[in-house]
């Protein structure tokens, strides 16, 4: 008997509404998103009259969520960044020379004096007045040396220390090396999306490609300069003890020491002890505020433990500067007046409000560990964006169009009702990415496109199989009964398969790939839904209505 249980029609209908209600923001694309911007303004303290005005204009118990616009239709900037893991290396080996210094002092009557020597990136180099106490000293450095924390570097140590004359040479082995790097990768990564998630943007795709660079795409900043200023700078903030003033830049610092110019005071380097007193890496918070005098500063604050170290050296150095110092540039050098309990400081200098304020996402979102090298960088303006919307709606429509007209001619009424469900199809598609906060690229409305072409797919099996039933002098309504029965499996062995591939596109791709299978994928599930179910509910409520003695399909 040709009939659908009550709670089926229900579950149907409840399904293409609470769809068609999830798509319907798409179609005041511009309205809902400025009342989202608005929003989200007004949660962070800006509750301006523009701000409520904009947020008054979609109202409040509707669904606001939105289809995400991709770099290609929205416009935006891509960047292509090598990581310079070197750096860490040698970061690893200045942070060590302390405990190798202290190490060997307690072993002076045998190693003699100890004096650090200039070395090679990523190498601490260590000279010896005793070479007779060359064992020892390497027996004591290697001592310092740790276990690899990695899957593939067990069993090794993270130090490799060896003799060269009077030298103690220092390096990170072969598998500390790979366990940094994978480290330094992750840490890049997860800073630079949030400092990119600190501006705003919506939907920014942020991933590695190969060893050593990441892929940097943010639709709607203005250009590739802006987005570099926004992640390029390493916002190493250091305390450091302060050795003397020089007008040379050339001059020689002394061992342990460097030299770096005043950002404040032209022609001013400050010659400064390498290792910091607290670093960047234990501040916990940072805001935009203003000195008493009134210009832009930054406010600070540690966690307990360079609390407790900067509350230290403030109290044991009252009287002699310090220096504080952002990317290898003295800020300001100010003299410690007084012990600085709490751990929470400013910092000025000659900033604008913009540059305190990027100052603080920089330092908020933490230090980049090593610098970064920019190999390609893009900016794709709003209007070929735009370009590619109306080039891709063309398409849909074009698509849409013929399906609709192909259909109608080839099954009549039938055709009419495939046509319906196509529509609620596409509807479904579009609440199904605003649910889940999906991006659309221009791969994506391919796939829409695609989707359209095989949504139909499932209804021409089963009206041809309707064809075939009718033809065995059946009844329209066994007919159209063993129709649907009996196209089911070639259906679903069709669907499945597709789903597969737009399964492992998803999983294997990346970027504009995962776009495209992003929509198709959803495009299958939706298709068959429409086709098998809401198809057959039109089909079974104009039959019930009508009562047929015969049908043309």
């Amino acid at each position: 008997m040709l009939q659908i249980d009550l709670w089926k029609r229900l579950l149907i209908w409840t399904t293409l509404a609470v769809g068609l209600l999830l798509a319907m923001p798409n179609a005041f694309y511009t309205r809902v998103e400025g009342h989202n911007d608005a929003v989200a303004a007004i949660d962070l303290g800006a509750n301006t009259p523009e701000n409520q005005e904009a947020a008054g204009a979609w109202p409040g118990f509707l669904p606001s969520s939105l289809v995400n616009l991709g770099l290609d239709l929205r416009g935006g900037a891509h960047l292509l960044a090598e990581v310079r893991v070197q750096d860490v290396y040698t970061a690893r080996m200045e942070a060590l020379w302390p405990d190798v210094r202290d190490l060997l002092r307690d072993e002076r009557a045998v190693v003699g004096g100890i004096r650090q020597q200039d070395g090679a990136p990523g190498e601490l180099r260590v000279r010896i007045s005793k070479p007779e106490g060359m064992s020892r000293a390497l027996e004591l450095v290697r001592g310092l040396a740790r276990p690899v924390v990695s899957l593939t570097g067990a069993g090794a140590t993270d130090l490799q220390v060896a003799a060269d004359g009077s030298d103690i040479v220092v390096t990170l082995s072969e598998a500390e090396q790979q366990a940094t790097d994978e480290r330094t990768m992750q840490q890049s990564l997860e800073i630079i999306r949030r400092r990119i998630d600190e501006v705003g943007t919506r939907e920014p795709t942020i991933q590695r490609q190969g060893s050593d660079r990441i892929l940097i795409q943010v639709p709607g900043i203005g250009s590739a300069q802006e987005l570099k200023e926004i992640i390029g700078t390493t916002a190493q903030l250091t305390f450091q003890p302060v050795v003397g003033r020089s007008g040379d830049a050339g001059a020689n610092p002394g061992s342990g020491n460097e030299i770096l110019p005043s950002i404040d005071e032209e022609g001013v380097y400050y010659i400064l002890e390498k290792n910091p007193v607290v670093t960047g890496e234990e501040l916990v918070d940072a805001q935009p505020s203003f000195d008493q005098n009134g210009r832009p500063a930054v406010n600070f604050r540690f966690n307990p433990a360079g609390a407790r170290k900067f509350g230290d050296y403030t109290a044991e150095n009252i009287g002699s500067p310090f220096a504080i110092v952002l990317d290898e540039e003295v800020i300001s050098a100010p003299v410690i007046q007084s012990h600085i309990p709490g751990g929470s400081g400013i910092i000025t200098g000659r900033f604008s409000v913009e540059e305190s304020t990027n100052l603080a996402v920089l330092l908020r979102a933490g230090a980049l560990p090593a610098g970064l090298d920019f190999l390609e960088e893009r900016t794709i303006g709003p209007e070929l964006g735009q370009d590619s919307i109306d080039a891709g709606k063309v398409a849909t429509a074009v698509a849409f169009v013929a399906v609709l007209v192909f259909m109608f001619l080839s099954y009549g009424l039938f055709g009419v009702f495939a046509n319906v469900a196509l529509i609620m199809n596409i509807a479904l598609i579009f609440g199904l990415l605003s649910l889940i906060g999906a991006t659309l690229t221009l791969p994506g409305i391919a796939g829409i496109v695609l989707t359209v072409g095989m949504a139909v797919d499932a209804n021409v099996l089963v009206f041809e199989r309707i064809r075939e039933e009718l033809k065995t002098a059946k009844g329209p309504a066994r007919a159209i009964e063993l129709g649907y029965e009996k196209a089911l499996s070639a259906i679903v062995d069709a669907n499945i398969t597709t789903f597969i591939t737009a399964v492992i596109l998803y999983v294997m791709g990346s970027g504009p790939v995962r776009g495209f299978a992003i929509t198709l994928g959803l495009g299958i599930l939706t298709s068959v839904f429409t086709a098998i179910f809401v198809t057959r509910l039109l089909i079974v409520i104009w039959f019930e209505r009508r009562r047929p003695k015969k049908i043309e399909v």
